[in-house]
């Protein structure tokens, strides 16, 4: 079982400081394929994100697995 991350005597799950890292790696991810143009072969822009995040959310979440 992974325990909390304290920080200060706040303990924080590790999976909101994942959520976090991967919000911030979606944004830009999004802002890069929105300058290369990729979202005119999206049908849906805002389902196309949430798919996005959940993907690079698993993937970091994989990544801390396989780290330990």
């Amino acid at each position: 079982m992974i325990g909390e991350i304290d920080i200060y005597g706040l303990f924080i799950p590790p999976l909101l400081i994942l959520a976090i890292a991967a919000w911030f790696v979606s944004g830009l991810l999004r802002r890069g394929l929105r300058a290369a143009g990729f979202y005119s072969w999206v049908w849906h822009p805002p389902l196309f994100d949430l798919a996005l995040y959940v993907l690079v959310l698993s993937a970091l979440t994989a990544l801390t697995a396989w780290l330990r």
